[in-house]
């Protein structure tokens, strides 16, 4: 590893510590040249995955932005930021269970409309009305019907000797 100070490339590792839940390990360097302390970080390579928008254009896949998306949705609301980010890793993990380089905006909106789905009714009508476009009154009632049906199926199959 090259010193950051003076570019020297000879520097040994003071310290190693597992950092993140396990996804990455922290070092504290020294430069054996000017002795500069530093620390780096290791984590695994991850795969650019591309979002294929409406129009066609492809834009690399923004942790950041989806979790900017979550926030926005849920402002006002007594959510933590923990189950944001929890949200975030699943949708992550799912993008890239896929394997695929490229996936359609669609789907990644699917996956970010199921985790508001558990979160929070509200932040998933916000997300929805902006996401699906409603262009009246009646997409929007229409939508909070099914979404209805949705939590009442959803609550007799969680139910002690409901099926699922």
């Amino acid at each position: 590893m090259i010193c950051p100070n003076c570019g020297h490339s000879d520097t040994s590792v003071l310290d190693s510590r597992v950092t993140r839940g396990g996804k990455e390990i922290r070092r504290r360097r020294e430069c054996k040249k000017c002795s500069h302390r530093f620390t780096t970080y290791e984590r695994p390579e991850e795969r650019i995955v591309y979002i294929v928008k409406k129009d066609k254009r492809r834009e690399a896949y923004s942790r950041e932005k989806v979790h900017r998306g979550l926030r926005k949705a849920c402002e006002k609301l007594d959510i933590p930021n923990e189950r944001l980010e929890a949200a975030v890793n699943r949708i992550s993990r799912r993008l890239n269970d896929l394997t695929m380089d490229e996936v359609k905006s669609k789907t990644l909106g699917a996956f970010v409309m199921e985790e508001l789905f558990d979160i929070d009714e509200v932040a998933y009508i916000r997300f929805a009305s902006v996401y699906l476009a409603f262009q009246e009154t009646g997409e929007f009632i229409n939508h909070i019907e099914e979404l209805r049906r949705k939590k009442s199926v959803r609550n007799r199959q969680r139910k002690p000797g409901g099926e699922g």
